[in-house]
């Protein structure tokens, strides 16, 4: 008994944590975050005001001190929302975006199925398959130049040996084939995300259920249906989302290729900005482009935000 209330007493001696020591743990996390995330906040924060005020000041000028002399406007959003070149932009970012994420999202899911086979040298090609997603952007634009090279290219080659094509196209330089020849490599260096996400979702699927999907005599198809459709759908919208926006503002894959051209077939949002800012020299228009995507990209996000929200959570 002596022994108990010792024990006792000495629970007693320490007692509750104090209101001050709770809050100080609580916010010990909080505290060691604090300095990197002012940082990253500065550095985010102040490029955007700058941009903001770009766009809400009127006149042609690189030097921010002379632009930040000019008058406050909101001329720059109506002439670029008044002017028709945006429209066709708009449209060619969305053709573009569009059939990239969904070509993409095709070939990541194919080979992340035949990945998540037990086949010889697997892990060689898991890890081979990522070497597109880390190539970067320029490097691919130059590769795929020399491949659909209206002379000499690899491609052309292999369609007049088949007979498909006596001359063959001149991918870069004809407006009905310039935006195919600039999707094809967005999507040769977009699939391998796919493929990662979605082998990693595959992987977390129980195999019991496909075996006894199996002993029922469900289908090949039946089973990609109901057993693997269902487990890797929302790592399919969440991939189709990042995919989208990371599209949407693509330039390196672009520019080096076509520029924008021929006659405005390969100008998406992104070579427009680029355009009005470094060719025309007038950087509000620019920067008024700038903000409209990202309210435009808020309002898509804002739209599947109920989709994600029902997978997620």
């Amino acid at each position: 008994m002596t022994d108990l209330t010792a024990a006792g007493r000495g629970v007693r001696r320490r007692g509750p944590r104090t209101r001050w020591g709770r809050l100080r743990e609580r916010g010990y996390p909080y505290a060691l975050l604090s300095p990197p995330a002012l940082l990253v906040l500065g550095l985010i924060a102040y490029p955007v005001v700058l941009v903001v005020e770009m766009s809400l000041r009127d006149g042609r000028a690189m030097n921010i001190s002379a632009i930040g002399q000019e008058p406050w406007s909101i001329s720059n959003y109506v002439d670029v929302l008044t002017d028709g070149d945006t429209y066709h932009s708009l449209w060619i970012t969305a053709l573009y975006t569009v059939i990239s994420t969904f070509l993409s999202l095709l070939i990541g899911l194919g080979t992340a199925l035949l990945l998540s086979r037990d086949m010889p040298a697997r892990r060689l090609l898991r890890t081979l398959i990522l070497v597109p997603w880390a190539v970067p952007g320029v490097v691919a634009s130059v590769v795929f130049l020399f491949m659909l090279d209206g002379s000499y290219g690899v491609v052309n080659w292999i369609l007049r040996s088949v007979g498909l094509t006596e001359h063959g196209p001149q991918w870069y330089f004809d407006p009905s084939t310039a935006l195919a020849a600039v999707i094809a490599p967005t999507v040769w260096k977009g699939f391998p995300f796919f493929t990662l996400i979605l082998l990693a979702a595959l992987q977390a699927i129980p195999d019991e259920l496909y075996e006894a999907a199996r002993v029922d005599g469900a289908s090949a198809a039946a089973r990609f249906r109901y057993i693997t459709w269902p487990a890797i759908r929302g790592t399919t919208v969440l991939g189709i989302i990042l995919t989208g926006l990371w599209t949407f503002h693509t330039f390196d894959l672009i520019y080096p290729l076509t520029g924008g051209g021929p006659d405005g077939a390969t100008e998406t949002w992104a070579i427009r900005i680029y355009t009005e800012a470094f060719s025309f020299f007038h950087p509000g228009s620019a920067s008024a482009l700038g903000i409209l995507s990202v309210v435009l990209a808020l309002v898509v996000v804002a739209s599947v935000f109920p989709i994600m929200r029902k997978q997620f959570f």
